[in-house]
């Protein structure tokens, strides 16, 4: 990860013509992230979501990466470019001896403890969150800025930060020292999805 990144997390389950605006405006990677779904369902819309991002990237000459949410079976057939493994998946250190190297392994930290130990079993990077409660996720905590910065010290994989993030709120995270932001509904679920990442994309510049 190179500078402040966009890193949309979007479903399939309404078609694909939101993500499609939002690719075209520029993300640095898409998690696909689906939940309640046969194997064979998320393994179509994984390949649906891999031609996507390759169409993309053919066309604007960019490498966006895709990410598959907690499935490592379903981002190795799909031949996504990493996935992003919770506490309750398969672990780190697992998973990466069985990747190699050159996948991409994102791990999600709520804790300092978690994100010392994902870093050390090899994840690449970290999502921490929720900085705000969502609709998908309505059990999740919020954390504090003060936990969120400590983890960012204890760390030196990049972190992105992830729950509930909408351009009207995304200056929190960015001023604690976030590589980056998460946006799923705050891209795909208000208004236009191609003019929501441009004015992420100004949010991270500044």
């Amino acid at each position: 990860m190179h500078g402040r990144i966009l890193y949309l997390i979007a479903d399939l389950y309404d078609g694909d013509e939101r993500v499609r605006r939002a690719l075209d405006a520029g993300v640095d990677y898409v998690q696909l992230r689906e939940k309640n779904i046969t194997s064979a369902k998320y393994l179509q819309d994984a390949l649906h979501m891999r031609h996507l991002v390759d169409e993309y990237n053919a066309k604007n000459k960019t490498d966006t990466k895709l990410i598959i949410n907690d499935r490592l079976d379903i981002a190795v057939l799909s031949k996504a470019d990493g996935v992003h493994l919770g506490a309750d998946d398969v672990p780190v250190g697992m998973a990466r001896e069985f990747l190699g190297r050159d996948f991409i392994i994102g791990a999600t930290a709520k804790t300092v403890e978690q994100a010392v130990a994902a870093q050390k079993a090899g994840a690449d990077y970290l999502g921490t969150g929720a900085f705000h409660l969502t609709a998908t996720k309505p059990d999740a905590k919020a954390i504090t800025p003060e936990l969120y910065k400590q983890i960012l010290d204890a760390v030196s994989i990049p972190d992105v930060a992830i729950g509930g993030i909408t351009v009207d709120n995304c200056n929190l995270p960015l001023e604690c020292g976030a590589d980056g932001l998460a946006v799923s509904a705050g891209i795909l679920k208000m208004g236009d999805a191609g003019e929501n990442v441009r004015l992420f994309r100004k949010k991270l510049l500044t």
